[in-house]
C-alpha cells in the first residue's frame, strides 16, 4: 500500500476483492452489511488451509477495505490518511473515523479475522463501528 488517497485506494482494494471473490468463489459481495458474514465465511475458508499470513496479507487488506468501504457507504463513518502515530498504532497508512473522532482500523481487524477466527468476525466490527458512526 501507497500513500495514495484512501478516498482513492481504499475503494480500488475493496473493489479489487470483490472481483477476487466473484471470479474464485462465485459469491458476490455486494457492500452491504449483510455481505460482510459472507466475506467473514471466505476469510475462513482461507483459514482452514492454513497459508502463512504473508501468502494471504494482501487479499486479507482486500477484505479490510471492502469492510471500510462497506462501513463508508452505509454509515457517516470516512477514510482518513493516518498520522505517524496512528500510522505506529495500527500498521496501515489509512482506517476510518467516525463523527466522535475515534479511528478504526478495518483493515487490521480483517488480518484478525484470520490470525483469530470467528470472534474478530468483520460482521461484528462493522455493528460496533457502526453503533458509533450513526450520531
Amino acid at each position: 500500500m501507497t500513500d495514495t488517497p484512501p478516498a482513492t485506494s481504499a475503494p480500488r482494494l475493496a473493489a479489487d476483492i470483490v472481483a477476487v471473490v466473484r471470479e474464485g468463489t462465485g459469491i458476490r459481495l455486494d457492500y452491504t452489511p449483510a455481505s460482510l458474514a459472507e466475506a467473514d465465511r471466505v476469510i475462513g475458508s482461507i483459514r482452514r488451509e492454513h497459508p502463512p499470513i504473508e501468502a494471504v496479507l494482501p487479499a486479507l487488506h482486500g477484505f479490510g477495505a471492502y469492510l471500510g468501504e462497506v462501513l463508508a457507504r452505509t454509515t457517516t463513518a470516512a477514510w482518513v490518511v493516518l498520522d505517524a502515530e496512528q500510522r505506529g498504532t495500527f500498521g496501515q497508512p489509512f482506517g476510518l473515523r467516525t463523527p466522535d473522532g475515534r479511528i478504526w482500523d478495518p483493515l487490521g481487524r480483517a488480518v484478525q479475522r484470520y490470525e483469530n477466527g470467528p470472534q474478530d468476525a468483520l460482521h461484528r466490527f462493522y455493528r460496533e463501528v457502526a453503533d458509533w458512526a450513526r450520531t
